[in-house]
């Protein structure tokens, strides 16, 4: 399943930045759970291109962005230089063996990255890990798709990304006994004529399951959003934004 999705990756990563650009609001909404970034520690897993990394350097924070696909990790490395900004290859199912404990202030795992992993426990190991390397009264920052949504109407088509170069289209496909649902993309590249098109399973975890499992690894006052704007979760939105704390 880590190949499939890798080659997804590295298949899209050239035209990435392009699909997906840098949202501001997710600098915002950090800079509003953190307060000032001088000289605070985050993580961000799944960092891609490294758009918000950088932008969170430029502010002031000392960021590790880690990614497992090398295509999009030098891209990164390369376009993206600060003094504060550290990039490396990094399995978020390894953040135990790769960082030290209480070595962060924050951990941002945004992008839709936590549903690749493929089961529940797997979610688990990665958010006691997450508690393990932050700070205490450090925040874990989540950003992912609405399932409780996106199955129970079901959508099976997501927004088209269309730009002057590229047409990337988003379809699920669900299976009756399976909690994980076929991602399936084209990219279409204008100005070559040419379509790359991939499939990839994602987990569907639902707002109550994530809940559950933040809470058995022992993160307290979570919070679910249906946006990094902080609006109320719930209803026919695709965003779900989750913050919550390490206790002090």
């Amino acid at each position: 399943m880590a190949d499939t999705q890798n080659t997804f990756y590295t298949s899209i990563s050239n035209y990435y930045s392009e699909i997906f650009p840098f949202n501001p609001m997710q600098l915002k909404f950090v800079k509003n759970k953190l307060g000032d970034l001088y000289e605070k520690h985050i993580l961000d897993i799944g960092c891609a291109t490294g758009e918000l990394a950088a932008q969170l350097a430029a502010g002031g924070a000392d960021v590790t962005g880690i990614d497992l696909n090398e295509d999009l990790l030098q891209q990164a490395i390369n376009n993206k230089k600060h003094d504060k900004l550290t990039f490396q290859q990094g399995n978020m199912l390894e953040l135990k063996q790769d960082f030290n404990p209480q070595q962060f202030d924050a951990v941002l795992c945004f992008g839709n990255t936590l549903v690749h992993l493929n089961s529940e426990a797997l979610v688990l190991q990665m958010l006691a890990d997450a508690k393990t390397v932050l700070k205490p009264g450090g925040q874990l920052l989540i950003q992912l798709l609405n399932y409780d949504y996106i199955c129970s109407e079901p959508i099976e088509v997501l927004p088209v990304i269309d730009t002057q170069n590229i047409k990337f289209t988003r379809r699920y496909h669900f299976s009756d006994n399976s909690d994980l649902i076929g991602f399936q993309t084209d990219l279409e590249i204008k100005a070559k004529n040419r379509i790359i098109s991939n499939e990839t399973p994602l987990l569907a975890i639902k707002s109550a399951e994530l809940k559950k499992l933040l809470e058995e690894a022992g993160f307290r006052n979570i919070q679910l959003y249906a946006n990094f704007k902080q609006e109320t979760f719930g209803g026919k939105h695709l965003p779900l934004v989750v913050s919550c704390e390490k206790e002090i």
